[in-house]
């Protein structure tokens, strides 16, 4: 039994080093952290995240997020901003967080579109299209997380690039940064096996 344990490790390490591989070289040439050098797109897609931390404590990931968000949508770069996240539970929503806090840093609530069945980012990535009618995008998030979406959106036929928010410190974001190794496996995991997002529902139109 150990034997077969010991020999599934290289399989297991194999495969995490070519998922990350695969999806770290499809994003080469679509990241962008300077807003006067990204081109411009019709819609970003802010990928949700919580505003707090178990602890209480703000999430630096959201904050960043917010931020980025609102110096693209300021400086002409995206013209709409659908906010995609998790509203699965009483009392939270990710997409009416960072709408409220976009809005109290100036931006128009009327560019603004909430997905509030974005519970993953394979949901958030499929119903931009399937939903929002999308065929481009610029992908808002950070660098390891933009990355992963943008190789969804290759897959889903969507002309992707992706704006990087601050990231955090090694120390702060250790556990994110596991759990994004793993996250990565399940991208192929999903394809594979023809994972379909939780909910769909009615379009929804954005202006031109």
């Amino acid at each position: 039994m150990w034997y077969a344990i010991l020999a599934l490790i290289p399989v297991c390490l194999i495969t995490v080093f070519s998922c990350n591989y695969i999806i770290h070289k499809t994003a080469k040439g679509k990241l962008f952290t300077d807003t006067k050098a990204i081109p411009y797109n019709k819609v970003g897609l802010l990928l949700g995240t919580s505003k707090k931390l178990g602890n209480g404590y703000p999430n630096l990931y959201y904050t960043y997020r917010i931020d980025a968000a609102a110096r693209l949508l300021k400086e002409g770069k995206i013209k709409y901003l659908v906010i995609s996240g998790d509203n699965g539970r009483r009392e939270y929503s990710e997409p009416e967080d960072m709408r409220a806090d976009l809005m109290a840093a100036g931006i128009d609530s009327s560019v603004i579109f909430l997905d509030y069945a974005g519970f993953r980012t394979f949901d958030s990535v499929v119903r931009l299209k399937e939903i929002f009618s999308q065929d481009s995008v610029t992908i808002i998030s950070q660098k390891f997380h933009n990355e992963r979406a943008l190789y969804m959106a290759r897959k889903e036929g969507i002309d992707a690039i992706a704006f990087n928010a601050a990231d955090v410190s090694a120390r702060y974001g250790f556990r994110v940064q596991l759990r994004e190794k793993l996250a990565r496996v399940k991208v192929f995991v999903d394809y594979l096996f023809g994972t379909k997002p939780r909910f769909l529902g009615e379009k929804v139109i954005i202006p031109a």
